[in-house]
Protein backbone atom coordinates (compact mmCIF):
# COMPACT_ATOMS: atom_id res chain seq x y z
CA UNK A 1 0.00 0.00 0.00
CA UNK A 2 1.28 3.61 -0.85
CA UNK A 3 1.95 6.43 1.79
CA UNK A 4 -0.43 8.29 -0.01
CA UNK A 5 -3.64 5.24 -0.11
CA UNK A 6 -2.62 4.23 3.95
CA UNK A 7 -5.77 5.57 6.01
CA UNK A 8 -4.71 7.93 8.62
CA UNK A 9 -4.11 7.31 12.24
CA UNK A 10 -6.18 8.97 14.22
CA UNK A 11 -4.28 10.04 18.33
CA UNK A 12 -6.99 10.88 20.34
CA UNK A 13 -10.48 12.38 20.11
CA UNK A 14 -10.97 14.76 17.41
CA UNK A 15 -10.54 18.69 17.42
CA UNK A 16 -14.12 18.59 17.19
CA UNK A 17 -15.23 16.41 19.69
CA UNK A 18 -12.32 18.52 22.16
CA UNK A 19 -13.93 21.73 21.39
CA UNK A 20 -17.53 20.58 22.01
CA UNK A 21 -16.42 19.19 25.52
CA UNK A 22 -14.60 22.20 26.40
CA UNK A 23 -17.33 24.65 25.21
CA UNK A 24 -20.18 22.14 27.15
CA UNK A 25 -17.80 22.00 30.38
CA UNK A 26 -17.56 25.75 30.17
CA UNK A 27 -20.90 26.43 30.08
CA UNK A 28 -21.47 23.49 32.59
CA UNK A 29 -19.30 25.43 34.90
CA UNK A 30 -20.96 28.78 34.70
CA UNK A 31 -24.46 27.08 34.98
CA UNK A 32 -23.57 25.48 37.89
CA UNK A 33 -22.14 28.58 39.59
CA UNK A 34 -25.09 30.61 38.62
CA UNK A 35 -27.52 27.82 40.02
CA UNK A 36 -25.63 28.19 43.30
CA UNK A 37 -25.69 31.46 43.57
CA UNK A 38 -29.34 31.76 42.54
CA UNK A 39 -29.95 29.23 45.76
CA UNK A 40 -27.53 30.96 47.92
CA UNK A 41 -28.94 34.49 47.59
CA UNK A 42 -32.99 33.08 47.67
CA UNK A 43 -32.29 31.59 50.69
CA UNK A 44 -30.70 34.63 52.46
CA UNK A 45 -33.49 36.50 50.88
CA UNK A 46 -36.08 34.31 52.55
CA UNK A 47 -34.63 34.21 55.68
CA UNK A 48 -34.46 38.20 56.09
CA UNK A 49 -38.51 37.80 56.23
CA UNK A 50 -39.66 39.88 59.41
CA UNK A 51 -40.97 37.59 62.61
CA UNK A 52 -44.53 37.71 63.28
CA UNK A 53 -45.60 39.03 66.93
CA UNK A 54 -47.24 36.22 69.32
CA UNK A 55 -46.55 32.48 69.53
CA UNK A 56 -49.40 32.42 66.54
CA UNK A 57 -48.91 29.28 63.28
CA UNK A 58 -49.50 30.21 59.78
CA UNK A 59 -50.00 27.54 57.07
CA UNK A 60 -47.50 26.80 54.71
CA UNK A 61 -48.37 24.02 51.89
CA UNK A 62 -51.14 23.14 54.27
CA UNK A 63 -48.94 22.68 56.89
CA UNK A 64 -49.15 24.83 60.28
CA UNK A 65 -45.96 26.43 60.86
CA UNK A 66 -44.97 28.38 64.56
CA UNK A 67 -44.41 31.92 63.41
CA UNK A 68 -40.64 31.91 65.05
CA UNK A 69 -39.65 29.21 62.46
CA UNK A 70 -41.40 30.72 59.22
CA UNK A 71 -38.12 31.88 57.64
CA UNK A 72 -36.29 28.91 58.51
CA UNK A 73 -39.31 26.90 56.33
CA UNK A 74 -39.58 29.23 53.60
CA UNK A 75 -35.60 29.36 52.84
CA UNK A 76 -36.12 25.51 53.09
CA UNK A 77 -38.76 25.58 50.51
CA UNK A 78 -37.59 28.13 48.24
CA UNK A 79 -34.51 26.51 48.04
CA UNK A 80 -35.80 23.33 47.12
CA UNK A 81 -37.99 25.12 44.45
CA UNK A 82 -34.68 26.80 43.11
CA UNK A 83 -32.67 23.42 43.21
CA UNK A 84 -36.09 21.78 41.44
CA UNK A 85 -36.26 24.29 38.50
CA UNK A 86 -32.78 25.03 38.17
CA UNK A 87 -31.38 21.85 37.86
CA UNK A 88 -34.03 21.11 34.83
CA UNK A 89 -32.52 24.32 33.45
CA UNK A 90 -29.34 23.38 33.97
CA UNK A 91 -29.55 20.15 32.42
CA UNK A 92 -30.92 21.92 29.36
CA UNK A 93 -28.37 24.47 28.95
CA UNK A 94 -25.77 22.31 29.15
CA UNK A 95 -27.45 19.73 26.51
CA UNK A 96 -28.14 22.46 23.96
CA UNK A 97 -24.79 23.56 24.35
CA UNK A 98 -23.48 20.81 23.66
CA UNK A 99 -25.82 20.23 20.69
CA UNK A 100 -25.25 23.87 19.67
CA UNK A 101 -21.19 23.08 19.94
CA UNK A 102 -21.17 20.32 18.03
CA UNK A 103 -23.05 21.72 14.96
CA UNK A 104 -20.95 25.08 15.35
CA UNK A 105 -17.49 23.32 15.61
CA UNK A 106 -18.43 20.74 12.33
CA UNK A 107 -19.50 23.45 10.19
CA UNK A 108 -16.28 26.01 11.09
CA UNK A 109 -13.97 22.63 10.57
CA UNK A 110 -15.67 21.63 7.46
CA UNK A 111 -13.12 24.02 5.54
CA UNK A 112 -10.19 22.66 7.45
CA UNK A 113 -11.50 18.90 7.13
CA UNK A 114 -11.53 20.26 3.13
CA UNK A 115 -7.83 21.19 3.15
CA UNK A 116 -6.68 18.00 5.18
CA UNK A 117 -8.60 16.11 2.48
CA UNK A 118 -7.14 17.23 -0.44
CA UNK A 119 -3.65 17.28 1.70
CA UNK A 120 -4.11 13.65 1.80
CA UNK A 121 -4.43 13.34 -1.93
CA UNK A 122 -2.26 15.09 -3.11
CA UNK A 123 1.00 13.73 -5.25
CA UNK A 124 3.71 14.88 -6.90
CA UNK A 125 1.50 14.19 -10.51
CA UNK A 126 -1.24 17.06 -8.59
CA UNK A 127 0.95 19.19 -7.29
CA UNK A 128 -1.02 21.79 -10.24
CA UNK A 129 -3.70 21.75 -8.07
CA UNK A 130 -4.46 24.13 -5.76
CA UNK A 131 -7.47 24.34 -3.40
CA UNK A 132 -8.54 28.11 -4.02
CA UNK A 133 -10.71 28.26 -0.82
CA UNK A 134 -13.45 30.06 -1.04
CA UNK A 135 -15.86 32.11 1.78
CA UNK A 136 -14.35 34.40 4.58
CA UNK A 137 -10.95 35.15 5.06
CA UNK A 138 -10.49 33.60 8.32
CA UNK A 139 -7.88 31.90 9.73
CA UNK A 140 -8.53 28.69 8.23
CA UNK A 141 -8.63 30.20 4.47
CA UNK A 142 -5.48 32.00 5.79
CA UNK A 143 -4.00 28.02 6.12
CA UNK A 144 -5.51 27.31 2.45
CA UNK A 145 -3.77 30.27 1.33
CA UNK A 146 -0.60 29.15 3.17
CA UNK A 147 -0.75 26.06 1.63
CA UNK A 148 -1.29 26.67 -1.75
CA UNK A 149 2.14 29.15 -1.61
CA UNK A 150 3.83 25.89 -0.17
CA UNK A 151 2.56 24.37 -3.29
CA UNK A 152 3.64 26.52 -5.25
CA UNK A 153 7.26 26.64 -3.85
CA UNK A 154 6.75 22.89 -4.29
CA UNK A 155 5.91 22.47 -7.78
CA UNK A 156 8.94 25.18 -8.66
CA UNK A 157 11.38 23.08 -6.86
CA UNK A 158 10.27 19.78 -8.72
CA UNK A 159 10.75 21.34 -11.82
CA UNK A 160 13.67 22.14 -11.10
CA UNK A 161 14.63 19.36 -10.14
CA UNK A 162 13.56 17.27 -12.85
CA UNK A 163 15.14 20.30 -15.20
CA UNK A 164 18.43 19.73 -13.20
CA UNK A 165 18.18 15.75 -13.79
CA UNK A 166 16.97 15.99 -17.46
CA UNK A 167 19.84 18.66 -18.41
CA UNK A 168 22.39 16.57 -16.21
CA UNK A 169 21.68 13.36 -18.18
CA UNK A 170 21.81 14.91 -21.42
CA UNK A 171 25.04 16.95 -20.63
CA UNK A 172 26.68 12.91 -19.77
CA UNK A 173 24.99 11.29 -22.53
CA UNK A 174 26.68 14.05 -24.97
CA UNK A 175 30.66 12.71 -23.85
CA UNK A 176 29.44 9.15 -23.47
CA UNK A 177 27.90 9.03 -26.99
CA UNK A 178 31.16 10.75 -28.31
CA UNK A 179 33.45 7.27 -26.37
CA UNK A 180 30.64 4.71 -27.54
CA UNK A 181 31.12 5.77 -31.52
CA UNK A 182 35.04 6.66 -31.78
CA UNK A 183 34.99 3.31 -30.14
CA UNK A 184 32.37 1.64 -32.76
CA UNK A 185 34.45 3.42 -35.65
CA UNK A 186 37.60 1.88 -34.84
CA UNK A 187 36.84 -1.26 -34.00
CA UNK A 188 34.61 -1.88 -37.17
CA UNK A 189 37.82 -1.08 -38.96
CA UNK A 190 40.27 -3.59 -39.40
CA UNK A 191 42.82 -1.71 -41.21
CA UNK A 192 42.82 0.96 -38.49
CA UNK A 193 46.89 1.52 -37.79
CA UNK A 194 48.68 3.46 -34.80
CA UNK A 195 47.66 6.94 -36.00
CA UNK A 196 44.13 5.83 -36.06
CA UNK A 197 44.28 4.46 -32.59
CA UNK A 198 45.81 7.61 -31.43
CA UNK A 199 43.53 9.95 -32.63
CA UNK A 200 40.42 7.21 -31.24
CA UNK A 201 42.63 8.01 -27.90
CA UNK A 202 42.82 11.93 -27.71
CA UNK A 203 38.66 12.15 -28.72
CA UNK A 204 37.57 9.79 -25.79
CA UNK A 205 40.37 11.36 -23.74
CA UNK A 206 38.51 14.52 -23.99
CA UNK A 207 35.46 13.19 -23.62
CA UNK A 208 36.13 11.65 -20.47
CA UNK A 209 38.04 14.69 -19.13
CA UNK A 210 34.84 16.85 -19.72
CA UNK A 211 32.33 14.00 -18.18
CA UNK A 212 34.89 14.15 -15.30
CA UNK A 213 34.55 18.02 -15.06
CA UNK A 214 31.14 17.48 -14.83
CA UNK A 215 30.91 15.14 -12.61
CA UNK A 216 33.10 17.46 -10.05
CA UNK A 217 30.85 20.21 -10.59
CA UNK A 218 27.89 18.22 -9.91
CA UNK A 219 29.52 16.88 -6.61
CA UNK A 220 30.84 20.63 -5.89
CA UNK A 221 27.20 21.86 -6.49
CA UNK A 222 25.36 19.21 -4.13
CA UNK A 223 28.19 19.50 -1.18
CA UNK A 224 27.76 23.60 -1.34
CA UNK A 225 24.10 24.00 -1.71
CA UNK A 226 22.70 24.79 1.88
CA UNK A 227 25.73 23.85 3.23
CA UNK A 228 27.52 25.23 6.49
CA UNK A 229 31.10 26.72 5.91
CA UNK A 230 33.97 24.40 7.49
CA UNK A 231 36.45 27.03 7.60
CA UNK A 232 36.35 31.00 8.15
CA UNK A 233 39.42 32.83 7.68
CA UNK A 234 40.16 36.50 5.90
CA UNK A 235 40.94 35.70 2.19
CA UNK A 236 42.14 38.32 -0.08
CA UNK A 237 39.98 38.49 -2.85
CA UNK A 238 42.99 40.35 -5.31
CA UNK A 239 45.00 37.73 -4.79
CA UNK A 240 42.48 35.06 -6.13
CA UNK A 241 41.56 37.31 -9.20
CA UNK A 242 45.45 37.09 -9.55
CA UNK A 243 45.85 33.68 -9.98
CA UNK A 244 42.79 33.30 -11.73
CA UNK A 245 44.35 35.37 -14.47
CA UNK A 246 47.38 33.35 -15.04
CA UNK A 247 45.58 30.50 -14.58
CA UNK A 248 43.58 31.55 -18.33
CA UNK A 249 46.25 33.62 -19.25
CA UNK A 250 47.68 31.11 -22.41
CA UNK A 251 43.69 31.47 -23.47
CA UNK A 252 43.41 34.98 -23.24
CA UNK A 253 46.70 35.87 -25.05
CA UNK A 254 45.09 33.49 -28.02
CA UNK A 255 42.03 35.71 -28.27
CA UNK A 256 43.45 38.54 -27.80
CA UNK A 257 41.21 40.14 -24.66
CA UNK A 258 42.50 43.02 -22.76
CA UNK A 259 42.41 42.88 -19.15
CA UNK A 260 42.21 45.83 -16.68
CA UNK A 261 41.93 44.74 -13.20
CA UNK A 262 43.15 46.68 -10.16
CA UNK A 263 45.23 45.48 -7.43
CA UNK A 264 43.81 47.07 -4.20
CA UNK A 265 44.09 43.97 -1.47
CA UNK A 266 40.13 43.20 -0.86
CA UNK A 267 39.85 40.75 1.80
CA UNK A 268 36.71 39.04 2.85
CA UNK A 269 36.15 36.20 5.54
CA UNK A 270 35.37 32.78 4.12
CA UNK A 271 36.13 29.39 3.20
CA UNK A 272 39.95 29.79 0.51
CA UNK A 273 38.94 26.70 -1.08
CA UNK A 274 35.18 27.77 -2.23
CA UNK A 275 36.21 31.29 -2.99
CA UNK A 276 39.10 30.65 -5.03
CA UNK A 277 36.14 28.32 -6.95
CA UNK A 278 33.88 31.73 -6.92
CA UNK A 279 36.78 34.22 -8.44
CA UNK A 280 38.10 31.16 -11.15
CA UNK A 281 34.72 30.34 -12.02
CA UNK A 282 33.62 34.19 -12.88
CA UNK A 283 36.80 34.64 -14.40
CA UNK A 284 36.77 31.68 -16.84
CA UNK A 285 33.47 32.67 -17.94
CA UNK A 286 34.46 35.72 -18.80
CA UNK A 287 37.20 34.61 -21.36
CA UNK A 288 35.31 31.45 -22.28
CA UNK A 289 31.89 33.55 -22.91
CA UNK A 290 33.45 36.68 -24.52
CA UNK A 291 34.47 37.39 -28.04
CA UNK A 292 37.67 37.43 -30.16
CA UNK A 293 39.07 40.52 -29.17
CA UNK A 294 37.25 41.67 -26.10
CA UNK A 295 37.80 43.33 -22.61
CA UNK A 296 37.39 42.15 -19.38
CA UNK A 297 37.44 44.40 -16.43
CA UNK A 298 37.76 43.17 -12.77
CA UNK A 299 37.93 45.49 -9.67
CA UNK A 300 37.61 44.44 -6.38
CA UNK A 301 36.72 47.16 -3.00
CA UNK A 302 36.40 46.65 0.80
CA UNK A 303 33.85 48.07 2.55
CA UNK A 304 33.31 47.69 6.77
CA UNK A 305 30.49 45.02 5.79
CA UNK A 306 30.91 44.01 2.53
CA UNK A 307 33.86 42.89 0.25
CA UNK A 308 32.86 43.58 -3.70
CA UNK A 309 34.13 41.64 -6.42
CA UNK A 310 32.69 43.03 -10.20
CA UNK A 311 33.67 40.99 -12.84
CA UNK A 312 32.26 43.00 -16.21
CA UNK A 313 33.26 41.17 -19.80
CA UNK A 314 32.08 42.04 -23.50
CA UNK A 315 30.61 39.22 -25.38
CA UNK A 316 26.94 37.89 -26.55
CA UNK A 317 23.75 40.31 -25.93
CA UNK A 318 21.80 38.90 -23.13
CA UNK A 319 18.47 39.92 -22.55
CA UNK A 320 17.54 41.71 -19.23
CA UNK A 321 15.05 39.36 -18.10
CA UNK A 322 17.96 36.70 -18.74
CA UNK A 323 20.47 37.60 -16.99
CA UNK A 324 19.21 36.48 -13.23
CA UNK A 325 18.11 33.11 -14.50
CA UNK A 326 21.97 32.29 -16.21
CA UNK A 327 22.61 31.30 -12.16
CA UNK A 328 20.63 28.09 -13.18
CA UNK A 329 22.05 25.40 -13.80
CA UNK A 330 22.86 24.39 -17.24
CA UNK A 331 22.37 27.80 -18.40
CA UNK A 332 24.68 29.82 -20.89
CA UNK A 333 24.88 32.89 -22.16
CA UNK A 334 24.24 32.81 -25.83
CA UNK A 335 26.29 29.82 -26.04
CA UNK A 336 24.94 26.65 -28.05
CA UNK A 337 24.21 23.99 -25.64
CA UNK A 338 26.40 21.71 -27.39
CA UNK A 339 29.35 23.95 -26.85
CA UNK A 340 32.26 21.34 -25.67
CA UNK A 341 33.74 24.16 -23.47
CA UNK A 342 31.83 24.11 -19.74
CA UNK A 343 28.51 22.77 -18.90
CA UNK A 344 26.87 25.62 -17.35
CA UNK A 345 27.34 25.32 -13.94
CA UNK A 346 29.54 27.71 -13.45
CA UNK A 347 27.31 30.46 -12.15
CA UNK A 348 25.12 27.96 -10.20
CA UNK A 349 28.42 26.88 -8.46
CA UNK A 350 28.98 30.64 -7.61
CA UNK A 351 25.73 31.83 -6.38
CA UNK A 352 25.86 28.13 -4.36
CA UNK A 353 29.15 29.22 -2.65
CA UNK A 354 28.42 33.00 -1.92
CA UNK A 355 24.69 32.10 -0.17
CA UNK A 356 26.75 29.73 1.57
CA UNK A 357 29.29 32.74 3.10
CA UNK A 358 26.20 35.29 3.63
CA UNK A 359 26.66 36.84 0.62
CA UNK A 360 24.90 38.17 -1.88
CA UNK A 361 25.39 37.80 -6.34
CA UNK A 362 23.48 39.40 -9.28
CA UNK A 363 24.25 39.73 -12.75
CA UNK A 364 23.28 42.36 -15.28
CA UNK A 365 23.54 43.13 -19.11
CA UNK A 366 26.18 45.07 -20.76
CA UNK A 367 24.92 47.31 -23.22
CA UNK A 368 26.56 46.15 -26.62
CA UNK A 369 26.93 42.40 -25.91
CA UNK A 370 28.46 40.92 -22.24
CA UNK A 371 27.73 40.28 -18.96
CA UNK A 372 28.28 42.23 -15.51
CA UNK A 373 28.20 39.79 -12.31
CA UNK A 374 28.98 41.26 -8.67
CA UNK A 375 29.38 39.43 -5.68
CA UNK A 376 28.84 40.64 -2.10
CA UNK A 377 30.78 39.17 0.34
CA UNK A 378 30.76 39.74 4.58
CA UNK A 379 34.27 41.05 5.87
CA UNK A 380 33.37 39.58 9.14
CA UNK A 381 31.69 36.40 10.32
Amino acid sequence: MSASARPAVRRGPGLRLRLTLLATGLVAIVSALLLWLGWLLVGNVVSAVPRLPGETTVRVDGVPVPTHQLGAVLRESAREQVLVVGGSAFVTVVVAAAVLAWTVTGRVLSPLHEVTEYARRLSVESLGERIGLEGPRDEVAELADTFDAMLDRLQSAFESQRRFVANASHELRTPLSVIRTELDVTLSDPDADAAELRRMAGVVREATTKSERLVESLLLLARTEGAELAVREPVDLTDLVHRALSAVSGETRERGLSVHRCAEPTFAVGDPALLERVVGNLVENAVRHNVDDGWIEITTHGGPRWALLHVVASGAEVAPDRAEALFEPFRRAGVPRTMRTGAGLGLSIVRAAVLAHGGRVRAEPVSGGGLAVTVELPVAP
